[in-house]
């Protein structure tokens, strides 16, 4: 097995298993199983496995693998807290930008990305706003119906 395959099932298995909230913690884990990596490496590995991080309780913020979540906990673990994190969304063009609570936005994303909407093109996430780009031929109602999926109340928010 490949030390990229290997590094990134581990990944994948530590945050199944644990609720890790940093990637200095996420590190330390891998070393503790023989696996080195840079901090660089291990960024890029998150975004590879579409990691998000959703609030928690004890921790403040955990990684969550989101195509792991089962349908009937995805909803309880990251859409019930999507209610509460998107703040708005507006247009321009092809381009939606959804405003988040602060610290959300990987987590929207990473849900939003796992749905595979076919009327999205991509996503690009910071810390409190989300880029959704379009397909060319989709309108920005037909964006809003899609997202209502995983927020229903995403049409209050569209003026």
């Amino acid at each position: 097995m490949r030390n990229k395959t290997k590094r990134l099932i581990s990944i994948k298995q530590m945050i199944e298993e644990h609720r890790i909230s940093s990637q200095e913690e996420l590190l330390k884990k891998l070393k503790d199983v023989g696996i080195e990596a840079t901090q660089s490496t291990l960024s890029r590995d998150l975004k590879t496995l579409k990691v998000g991080k959703i609030p928690d309780e004890e921790r403040g913020y955990i990684y969550v693998v989101p195509s792991k979540i089962p349908n009937s906990q995805k909803e309880e673990k990251v859409a019930g807290h999507v209610t509460d994190a998107i703040i708005s969304i507006e247009f321009s063009n092809n381009v939606a930008v959804l405003k988040t609570l602060s610290g959300y936005a990987n987590a929207v994303t990473a849900l939003i990305d796992n749905e595979n909407y076919f009327e999205i093109l991509g996503t690009i996430a910071g810390d409190d706003t989300i880029i959704i780009i379009m397909r060319e031929s989709i309108t920005r109602m037909e964006l809003i119906n899609a997202l209502s999926s995983i927020y229903s109340d995403i049409h209050k928010l569209y003026k």
